[in-house]
């Protein structure tokens, strides 16, 4: 037998999506639209995470209520930071519009940053000076501040893009109102 009959049956010359180094829901994945600023996202996201376990390793608190505002707050920014990642690193990104992802994510960055920096600020008022909580907060406020960075970029970008003039938005609307069949 030659070589070629041995190994014509076992072998594909086009392997199919499901198979090769990127294959399962690491083929689904990719960092591509993560480019400039949005890339703290991914700093946002560990940073959370820190700020969640730390909070988690406090064994017992003497004014509870800023610990448990922080736990809160800390596992909703790691939860929407996941959240945004997966809708810009997945094809779901493809099926909805752009523009409602940039939106959404403006308003969501701006409130977990906001949210965050109270909450750190009221753990930091109400700890009991252990070392976890020390860290939680510290973690817990660089977060914050990257939120509050990365808000203040997509805020600049916003600002830069052309808005249409007043007259080219009624002209618009009026276009909008006119039948199709005219």
């Amino acid at each position: 037998m030659e070589n070629g009959q041995v190994y014509r049956a076992t072998t594909e010359a086009h392997p199919g999506p499901g198979i090769g180094p990127r294959s399962g829901l690491a083929a689904y994945f990719t960092l591509s639209r993560l480019t400039g600023f949005r890339r703290l996202k991914l700093l946002e996201l560990v940073l959370s995470l820190l700020a969640f376990i730390c909070e988690e390793v406090v064994s017992q608190c003497t004014l509870c209520g800023g610990l448990y505002f922080f736990e809160f707050v800390s596992c909703s920014a790691f939860l929407l930071s996941l959240l945004i990642l997966v809708v810009y690193c997945t094809p779901v990104y493809d099926r909805v519009d752009p523009a409602k992802v940039k939106s959404s994510d403006f308003f969501i960055t701006l409130g977990t940053g906001l949210v965050f920096f109270v909450a750190s600020l009221t753990f930091a008022l109400t700890h009991d000076n252990t070392i976890a909580e020390i860290a939680a907060i510290v973690f817990g406020m660089l977060a914050s501040l990257t939120y509050v960075a990365e808000f203040s970029f997509m805020l600049r970008e916003k600002l830069k893009e052309p808005r249409p003039r007043k007259g080219e938005a009624t002209m618009r609307r009026e276009h909008l109102t006119e039948p199709l069949n005219a």
